[in-house]
């Protein structure tokens, strides 16, 4: 649970923490992007070949391996002296996390054999990384009160020297000669497609800038069109896409994209909502925040329960169908008083996502042989990676489409607006703010309407997809489906 928990926290608490440490190292907006996303760029990039070595060389190996790099360059990125080298620290750190996620979760797979122990192991691996990632801006928040930015990179030095310490004393080893080959062209064409599309699709939110994305955008479709030829053609694939061939395996990856879609989409709106429109600092915004994460890690815990009452299919579609009523309850949000309605909807939404993030996540990893469990876990990751993204660029495209309709083209961002209002006089500085806040809140609510009907949509997918005559996959009760 350490490195899941520590990883999630990563990718998300530098965010209160990019201001500061700009300042001190005088980076530019350029390089404060590649700061914040070169990590979450490499992760999702690699994801897919660190799956594979660890089946080929070892689950633990690996696990170790990459949590001995990760301590070591948090303490290279915390005492950083220019933004090149902190530069550097992130991407490689996206390396050595990369190697992280699939390792831990294909571990599970061989620590517990039994079903309803796996079941109740992979949900508590599901809570951890979702709870990590909604946590990290408020122990940023923390840190950054009492000590310098360097500090929100160390607090993940205790975790992982404890991991590479006790790792191979209380961890078992698990590897397989008939894991998929570690073919070069296949490991280029895989990171090259990701980190075009993830690259693309974050671009694409941002204004004046549409040429590059969709230029990248168009060529990682190609790559990973070549790359997608290129697995079907190999005898032993770096990724088996004939898992696709299996209803239930295709529907879980695509609602972990959409579900991913709308969370983050939500997500960020969300967050600037709190801050932009209600007034609160960044600190007490990521703290308010919280019920996202904290839903998903008790939606987690508690699907293995539910599950065994309802089966899984029917437990996953019923919390994509309880995620859309949270999201609906967004729709309502509106003036000062709108905060306990905020916290409502963020947590009924993300307490939905429980049952698909545990149950969907097991799922898939036990539908393939326990020798290619790291690879399936890869598959699980970057689904989720890449629904992030495109709920970011595709979510926030929307609400800013909105935006600048509801103000008449004068204005293309809230922060445009309060800078503009800084310049006018008392009353229409005022004016312009209040319009300018209740465009905001009319993107989220149209956001919102979008994120029902993604999980929607989801729910529905997910029950079409139930095999016509119930068949276990390995590690399944076929009763239970």
């Amino acid at each position: 649970m350490l490195p899941t928990f520590v990883v999630a926290v990563d990718t998300t608490a530098l965010l209160l923490a990019l201001p500061q440490l700009s300042a001190d190292l005088g980076a530019t907006g350029v390089q404060q992007l590649w700061i914040s996303d070169g990590y979450g760029f490499l992760v999702a990039g690699l994801v897919i070949t660190m799956g594979t070595l660890a089946d080929r060389i070892g689950r633990r190996r690996l696990l170790i391996i990459g949590a001995a790099a990760f301590a070591v360059l948090s303490v290279v990125a915390a005492f950083a002296t220019d933004p090149l080298l902190l530069i550097v620290a992130r991407a490689l750190l996206g390396v050595a996390g990369a190697t992280l996620a699939p390792s831990t979760l294909a571990l599970l797979t061989g620590m517990f054999h039994e079903e309803r122990e796996r079941g109740r192991a992979i949900a508590i691996w599901a809570a951890c990384q979702f709870t990590g990632g909604a946590l990290g801006p408020v122990l940023a928040g923390f840190l950054l009160q009492h000590f310098w930015w360097g500090s929100v990179f160390l607090a993940a030095v205790p975790a992982m020297a404890l991991l590479v310490l006790a790792g191979p004393v209380l961890l078992p080893e698990f590897r397989s000669d008939r894991a998929g080959r570690l073919d070069p062209a296949s490991v280029g064409l895989s990171l090259a497609a990701v980190l075009l599309t993830v690259y693309g699709v974050k671009q694409l939110s941002v204004e004046g800038a549409r040429a590059v994305p969709v230029a990248a955008l168009v060529v990682g479709a190609a790559v990973g069109t070549l790359f997608v030829r290129r697995q079907l053609r190999l005898e032993t694939p770096l990724l088996d896409l004939r898992l696709l061939r299996n209803r239930r395996f295709t529907a879980v990856l695509v609602a972990l994209v959409g579900a991913g879609i709308a969370m983050a989409g939500t997500g960020l709106l969300v967050t600037q909502y709190l801050q932009s429109v209600l007034g609160f600092s960044p600190v007490a915004s990521a703290a308010l925040f919280a019920p996202m994460g904290l839903g998903v890690a008790v939606g987690t815990m508690t699907a293995p329960a539910l599950a065994r009452r309802t089966g899984r299919t029917t437990a996953i579609a019923g919390g994509m169908a309880g995620s859309a009523l949270g999201s609906l309850l967004l729709v309502g949000v509106g003036g000062t008083g709108s905060l306990p309605l905020v916290m409502a909807g963020i947590a009924v939404l993300a307490l939905g996502t429980g049952p698909l993030f545990a149950l969907g996540t097991g799922l898939v990893v036990g539908a393939v042989p326990p020798e290619r469990a790291g690879s399936a876990a890869s598959m699980s990751e970057t689904g989720n990676y890449l629904g992030g993204s495109l709920g970011f660029a595709l979510l926030g495209v929307v609400a800013a489409v909105v935006y600048r309709s509801r103000m008449g083209g004068t204005s293309d961002s809230l922060a445009d607006a309060v800078a503009a209002g800084r310049h006018l006089p008392a009353g229409q500085g005022a004016e312009l703010l209040h319009t300018a806040r209740e465009a905001f809140t009319a993107g989220l609510h149209v956001t919102a309407v979008v994120a029902a009907l993604v999980f929607t949509g989801l729910a529905v997918l997910v029950l079409a997809m139930r095999p016509a005559v119930p068949a276990a996959l390995p590690g399944y009760e076929a009763t239970r489906s």
